[in-house]
């Protein structure tokens, strides 16, 4: 894992799970990540691409993605410098 850095932006903790197949409606094992601001970025529905990287994953994410994520760092980045002028 490569930890904090230069140009990366935490948005939060998420809860990973391995949800398996016939269980809670589950028609396939797979991963599960529960985290509300990923809702943000990626829309229900919508499919996107993860690669395995040395223990982490990559989550690629298409245009209209890339802008969503764009955005909410630009939101974030304007509340915490409007917190700092009060």
């Amino acid at each position: 894992m490569t930890g904090p850095g230069e140009g990366k932006i935490k948005i939060g903790k998420a809860d990973v799970y391995i949800h398996l197949k016939g269980k809670s409606n589950a028609r396939v094992t797979h991963v599960d990540i529960e985290l509300d601001e990923l809702n943000k970025i990626i829309k229900p529905g919508e499919a996107s691409y993860v690669q395995g990287k040395e223990g982490r994953v990559f989550i690629g994410l298409k245009r209209e993605m890339i802008s969503r994520a764009e955005k909410l760092v630009k939101k974030e980045k304007e509340i915490v410098q409007n917190k700092n002028i009060y």
